[in-house]
């Protein structure tokens, strides 16, 4: 039974038969539904359901129908949807070895660590790599995660001269890092030089101060599976939704990452402390995302969110 059902509403996991009763019904009505022939086997269609449980949130269903238009689910997960988009950089996707599932991989030069997420529309993918083009040309990534542990945490002060000056070196730090990807000597010099910096500043500050009061931020790898996540990150926006199945209540956040922004949803039940907008969330997140592909009319198969700054 996947534990990440928690995140949705379910605190008490549902036994195999009520997940079969849930997938069946929702296999005849289900919110959005994806076809695309397998490679494998031309006599086979992959297939992925959407069960919506609430605004956003609800299992997803992938599997096969056979020749006979018998549809046989493999494997199923909790999702988070959202519109915001995340980041446009190149994204390059792996199959998994265990499940017909697919592992986008991005690197981001603001977060500092490769992400690894869960591809929520594989079938989109397929389609699209079965087209004469490139299908992540162009194309942005939407990304969402699910958290089972986590707490809110106090903001740090900030005046308004430490805003513009944070926003200038990262300004400052996002060029030099796209000239050090280009091969610019001189911008890695200055990106090693500023690193050590940062170490011998915290070093001289962490023997008396907090360490969540020189880290405003942070995402980290954790565990064993490789889209596992730590992260600290500022709340931007919270929204609360009903499971319809089990009348929980939980909380969709939008948090800033160090100029990442993603949802991520969580139990009420699992998160210590009052979250508002400007605080900070500190958990364990399960990463999930969506490529938004190029359409025929050079629009974005998504819609985009705009994020306003809290003051």
């Amino acid at each position: 039974m996947h534990k990440y059902m928690r995140a949705i509403g379910f605190s008490v996991l549902p036994k195999r038969k009520e997940v079969y009763n849930l997938i069946e019904e929702g296999v005849r009505q289900p919110h959005a539904r994806s076809y695309t022939t397998s490679d494998e086997d031309e006599d086979s269609l992959l297939a992925q359901f959407d069960i919506e449980l609430g605004d956003g949130i609800g299992i997803s269903v992938c599997g096969q129908f056979d020749e006979s238009d018998q549809f046989y689910p493999e494997y199923y997960y909790p999702y988070l949807d959202t519109d915001i988009i995340s980041t446009g950089e190149e994204v390059t996707v792996d199959r998994r070895i265990d499940t017909d599932s697919y592992a986008g991989i991005c690197d981001d030069l603001r977060i500092g660590v490769t992400l690894i997420f869960r591809l929520r529309n594989c079938v989109e993918y397929l389609k699209n790599t079965h087209k004469h083009f490139q299908p992540l040309d162009n194309a942005t990534c939407s990304l969402s995660a699910l958290s089972i542990e986590g707490m809110v945490m106090m903001p740090l002060f900030k005046s308004d001269a430490d805003k513009k000056k944070k926003k200038d070196t990262e300004l400052k730090r996002g060029q030099l890092l796209n000239a050090a990807r280009n091969g610019d000597e001189n911008a890695i010099r200055d990106l090693t030089v500023a690193d050590m910096d940062v170490y011998a500043n915290i070093m001289s500050h962490i023997q008396y101060e907090d360490i969540y009061t020189l880290v405003e931020s942070y995402f980290m790898p954790y565990g064993a599976e490789c889209d596992l996540y730590s992260v600290l990150g500022e709340i931007r926006a919270i929204q609360s939704v009903t499971n319809r199945v089990t009348q929980e209540e939980v909380l969709i956040m939008t948090l800033d990452i160090n100029g990442l922004y993603l949802s991520v949803c969580i139990n009420r039940q699992d998160l210590y402390g009052e979250p508002e907008p400007g605080r900070r969330f500190k958990g364990v997140i399960w990463l999930q995302g969506k490529i938004n592909f190029l359409i025929e009319d050079n629009s974005i198969s998504g819609q985009i969110s705009e994020i306003h700054d809290v003051n």
